[in-house]
């Protein structure tokens, strides 16, 4: 299986691509969503593959609903939302992806991880300053926090309505807004609103690391933007490191 990490993260954690599983046709071959038309069968051995990849530990993942809801978990389980942290020892966090992005966030000193699932809606909302106030609940410090940002849709492939970027100008984020020689039409790039977002909360440049994948122009990845409703679906997931001593 071939799981994207960032060295940044000394947690266990990876970023699933479309390569290491059973499904066929649109959804070959490492889908993980049952919502998507796949055989069940098929996700659930490719799930089973990706809990092997972290020694077939607990399970928390997500009912997601495009919003900004982020729920603290001690345990295994479905929750709807769009975000999870923990400080249980061996529970490995996941959310869901195929243009979005997946957001993995640790705080070393104290064993706090996050996974959060920010499409454009996530990062209007902030879904990061709520996982990074989650995460503060727990004993992190922002500074302390790294986060690694899995692959989504650039900004160069990412085209969306001129109100929809208005939106994201008016919210300080200018910078994130690209031109489209389409009249009524921009382009979006929510790595930078998101990096703004990261420095704003206290997380520094040296504690921010982003793989650079895009999911719409890399065949290697799934892209509901490119693919349709027949897309699969990936996953971001990171593991709570064992206490110290």
């Amino acid at each position: 299986m071939n799981l994207l990490r960032l060295d940044l993260l000394a947690a266990p954690h990876g970023f699933t691509t479309r390569a290491g599983g059973v499904s066929t046709g649109p959804y070959a071959a490492l889908n993980l969503s049952t919502a998507t038309g796949d055989d069940p069968a098929a996700v659930a051995e490719n799930r089973r593959r990706v809990r092997a990849a972290f020694g077939g530990a607990p399970l928390a993942r997500l009912s997601q609903v495009h919003g900004t809801a982020v729920h603290a978990v001690q345990g295994p389980g479905v929750w709807e939302g769009d975000g999870l942290v923990s400080a249980e020892p061996g529970l490995v966090l996941a959310v869901s992806v195929a243009d979005c992005y997946p957001l993995l966030l640790e705080d070393p000193a104290v064993g706090a991880v996050a996974a959060l699932h920010a499409g454009w809606r996530g990062v209007l909302g902030n879904i990061l300053a709520v996982g990074v106030e989650r995460l503060a609940e727990l004993g992190a410090d922002p500074a302390r926090l790294r986060l690694a940002v899995g692959p989504g849709i650039a900004g160069p492939s990412y085209q969306v309505s001129a109100e929809l970027a208005e939106r994201f100008a008016a919210a300080g984020y200018e910078d994130a807004v690209l031109p489209d020689p389409e009249p009524g039409r921009a382009r979006l790039d929510l790595p930078t609103a998101i990096r703004r977002q990261a420095l704003a909360l206290g997380i520094g440049l040296e504690h921010l690391a982003f793989s650079g994948r895009d999911t719409y122009r890399d065949p290697a990845l799934f892209s509901y933007r490119r693919d349709g409703a027949a897309s699969g679906r990936m996953w971001g997931l990171i593991q709570v490191p064992p206490r110290p001593g």
